[in-house]
């Protein structure tokens, strides 16, 4: 077994006796412990209870030269997957071992669509005919089939992660799990722990053992939003993680290899952050692999008749092909407006008009307030471009101002958590100070 399970592409850890197997659950996590039933110091079922303590989610396979029932029941009903009687053949065992990959490969699927099911995900559609959104799927269809990084780029709230589900959908990947994380909404004291996994007792309050989301995501794809929130100490951890394979628990001595794909996005401008040195060089070039920018909405205002009628198909239960769903007049001020809020309040603004107006077709009287207008807030061109921060800064103030300054409105309506709003008022202020 020393040998030959590596060469099947096991990693294995050897132990002579049932105390330093005890010893080595406590520095280390296993998918599978096989142990023999008589040990010196603890015998195979302690070994196998010790194991599931520390590890509920590990399989373990006893093995014992004393071909008994009352035996092989004592082992199930203390956790054991199986039970093999020596000597035992290879192929027997690689078999056995095999049932026990699928087993953990279809828990974390299951896992990842608990995951998903909690964020009550929509359809991965994306919508829109423009020019724009012609490319986007152009590039996701190119960038699918590989196993690439990709970065997607945009705004708050034009569809980074409907983007990301798409180019996993599209993958070799796609019946596996895909996985995804918002890097600026985990407290930082956690993030490693969310990321790659603990065992008990690796920190205060890790009162069990915990997978971690890229385990979670193993053979599919993970998903990592406003990766440039990511703390520079765990940036290094992730530049690890993309060249090596191998991910490590946090309070665990060995790492162990996974097959995952990367796929990253941010509203922010990483290359001035690398300026800035608040985020790392080598892993902006690590990530980049392959680019993919999400327009702005105002940048695509034809499609907003259709992203509406979309989102109102998916509110309004018995819609049929070819009902009228908005007046003309609505049409007009939706195609009106800048949108500084993206995708995302389109889909707050057609979900109040459904509020208001349950049946019928939309009428302008449904809309928010600041639709009532001819023109609603059809904003000044700027002369000069605009970089990316200043754009988000102006939709951070306008928001703002249309909530009387409630910060936790403003960063549900723009899509981002309040500490990343913070961020970005932290770090205007300081600009403004410096300049």
């Amino acid at each position: 077994m020393r040998n030959e399970l590596p060469r099947l592409g096991h990693q294995v850890t050897v132990c002579p006796d049932g105390d330093v197997a005890a010893a080595a659950l406590e520095r280390n996590s296993y998918d599978c412990v096989l142990v023999d039933l008589d040990m010196p110091g603890l015998n195979g079922i302690e070994v196998v209870a010790r194991a599931k303590e520390l590890s509920p989610d590990v399989e373990a396979v006893i093995m014992t030269g004393k071909s008994s029932l009352d035996t092989a029941i004592a082992a199930l009903r203390h956790g054991a997957f199986d039970y093999l009687t020596k000597p035992c053949s290879l192929v027997v065992l690689e078999a056995l071992l095999e049932r026990i990959a699928k087993k953990r490969e279809l828990t974390n699927k299951y896992l990842a669509m608990k995951r998903r099911a909690e964020r009550l995900e929509g359809s991965t559609r994306l919508v829109g005919d423009s020019l724009q959104m012609r490319k986007v799927r152009k590039l996701i269809e190119k960038v699918a089939p590989t196993n690439s990084t990709v970065l997607i780029l945009g705004e708050t709230g034009t569809g980074k992660e409907l983007v990301a589900r798409s180019v996993h959908e599209q993958s070799l990947r796609a019946d596996m799990p895909f996985v995804p994380v918002n890097a600026g909404a985990l407290p930082e004291t956690l993030i490693e722990s969310e990321l790659f996994g603990h065992r008990k007792g690796a920190f205060t309050g890790a009162d069990e053992h915990r997978v971690g989301l890229f385990e979670v995501a193993n053979g599919g794809t993970i998903f990592l939003d406003e990766i440039g929130e990511l703390p520079l100490s765990l940036q290094a951890k992730l530049l690890r993680v993309l060249e090596s394979g191998e991910i490590r628990r946090v309070g665990e001595n060995e790492p162990f290899t996974i097959d995952v794909r990367v796929v990253c996005a941010t509203n922010r401008r990483l290359d001035e952050m690398v300026d800035d040195d608040t985020f790392r060089e080598d892993l902006m070039y690590r990530i980049n692999t392959f680019e993919i920018e999400v327009p702005p909405l105002r940048n695509r205002l034809d499609d907003v008749p259709q992203l509406a009628e979309y989102l109102l198909t998916k509110l309004r239960k018995g819609v049929r092909p070819g009902d009228d769903l908005m007046t003309a007049e609505v049409v007009e001020a939706l195609g009106k407006y800048d949108w500084p809020g993206n995708v995302r309040e389109l889909a707050n603004v057609v979900e109040h008009a459904t509020i208001l107006c349950d049946q019928g077709p939309i009428e302008l009287e449904h809309l928010p307030s600041r639709f009532a207008s001819p023109r609603p807030r059809s904003r000044k061109k700027s002369l000069t471009p605009m970089s990316l921060r200043d754009l988000e800064m102006q939709a951070i103030e306008e928001a703002l101002q249309r909530h009387d300054g409630n910060k936790p409105k403003v960063a549900e309506e723009l899509g981002i958590s309040l500490k990343t709003l913070y961020n970005r008022l932290n770090q205007t202020n300081t600009l403004k100070e410096s300049a």
